[in-house]
């Protein structure tokens, strides 16, 4: 067989490659199941950065569906727990706290 004959459809295949397309613009908000580019992790020390970052974790979770709101509803009960543990003084109480919910949900 000729190669010229070969070679065609390989280069009808490559000039496909070379079109150019008119780019989409970015939704306005996030896909469902993407956290939204705005997201920051709250900043703090002790427990109170541990349970600040942990409801936000459970809160981008809810927003994009990655969590039911009744577990959202259930573990944000027990993180108000650990956050009275530690506006109490109790640090140490309230971290363990926080990660023996984390541990029960599956987060680390």
């Amino acid at each position: 067989m000729n190669p010229r004959v070969l070679a065609l459809p390989l280069l009808l295949a490559l000039s496909a490659c070379n079109q150019t397309t008119t780019p989409v613009a970015a939704p306005a908000s996030p896909a469902s199941g993407v956290t939204a580019t705005s997201f920051q992790m709250p900043a703090g020390a002790g427990c109170a950065g541990e349970v600040s970052r942990f409801r936000a974790v459970m809160d981008n979770d809810l927003a994009t569906g990655h969590v039911a709101r009744s577990v959202h509803g259930r573990v944000v009960a027990e993180i108000d727990g650990a956050g009275a543990a530690c506006a109490a003084g109790r640090d140490a109480e309230a971290q363990r706290m926080v990660a023996s919910i984390k541990a029960r949900y599956g987060y680390r």
